[in-house]
């Protein structure tokens, strides 16, 4: 699952339409990892936004802009149990970071920074429901609630980008 749905204020543009050094948008690596990772694929966020996205977008049907709210959408609409989820940000995310959190899953499963990009199973659903419901948006405070594996990953590979001068010339897809 591709988080979309971000304001990127501090970014000045749209994050996901942003071009890393060899010509691909932090959307268009996200979604080629996924798809080199998964089995099935959905991205979440704000239809309304007008990105010009080369995949459909599922809209997450709420108006606050919060993580919790495109994971909720998400794994309603997944046509599998067991989700990995990417925020568009994570230019350094590999295949082999996808694959160890899900592996690691229980209700969820998180690298040692937080909440994203994570691994989370369709049985923590009524937990992130309820928190999306009582306007709770912080998903790391709704971990507190789930049975969740913490795996260590590098460093390196869970960097995000927040402002354009993150965004690094030489970075290549992994």
């Amino acid at each position: 699952m591709l988080l979309v749905g971000g304001a990127s204020v501090r970014f000045g543009s749209p994050k996901a339409l942003a071009v890393l050094g060899d010509g691909e948008t932090l959307a268009e690596r996200a979604w080629r990892l996924l798809g080199a990772a998964c089995a099935a694929r959905v991205a979440v966020g704000k239809p309304g936004d007008g990105l010009a996205l080369p995949f459909e977008l599922l809209d997450d049907g709420i108006d606050v802009r919060a993580p919790l709210a495109g994971l909720v959408a998400g794994l309603r609409a997944a046509p599998t149990e067991l989700c990995v989820v990417v925020p568009v940000d994570c230019p350094r995310l590999t295949v082999d970071a996808v694959q160890r959190l899900a592996a690691a899953c229980r209700d969820a499963a998180v690298p040692q920074t937080g909440p994203l990009p994570g691994a989370y199973r369709r049985r923590a659903l009524p937990v992130l429901e309820r928190r999306l419901a009582a306007g709770e948006l912080r998903l790391r405070d709704a971990l507190a609630e789930l049975d969740v594996a913490r795996i260590t990953l590098p460093e390196e590979v869970l960097v995000n980008v927040n402002r354009p001068s993150d965004l690094e010339p030489s970075w290549t897809p992994g």
